[in-house]
């Protein structure tokens, strides 16, 4: 009995632990920017680490009325492209917060 004690003891601290490293991480991805490009960089956005789309840049080469539905297409291509980078991003420092913490097995954790 006192060494499951200490083992559930061990694993909470463990786990609020990860708890404090995950509010860092969820900090860090509000801050961070990555950009998105298509049409060979003629298009560009940008977000955050947690997909808010901050900024959308055309090329003023674009801007031509005959064209606006390929300037839609690029816009969301672009879009998609920063938003996979961001979950990237995320799932790569969720990984290394995770790396150390020791579940039972069987035990996922929502993220």
């Amino acid at each position: 009995m006192w060494r499951t004690k200490m083992n559930i003891a061990g694993m909470m601290k463990q786990v609020q632990e990860m708890q404090a490293k995950m509010a860092e991480v969820q900090q860090r991805l509000a801050e961070t920017e990555m950009q998105g490009q298509s049409g060979g960089g003629m298009v560009t956005a940008t977000m955050t680490g947690k997909n808010e789309l901050k900024k959308i840049k055309i090329d003023p080469k674009l801007v031509d009325p005959k064209e606006i539905e390929m300037l839609e297409d690029l816009i969301v291509a672009a879009c998609n492209d920063a938003r996979a980078k961001a979950e990237a991003y995320m799932a790569s420092e969720t990984e290394k917060m995770m790396g150390g913490l020791q579940l039972p097995p069987g035990v996922k954790l929502p993220f």
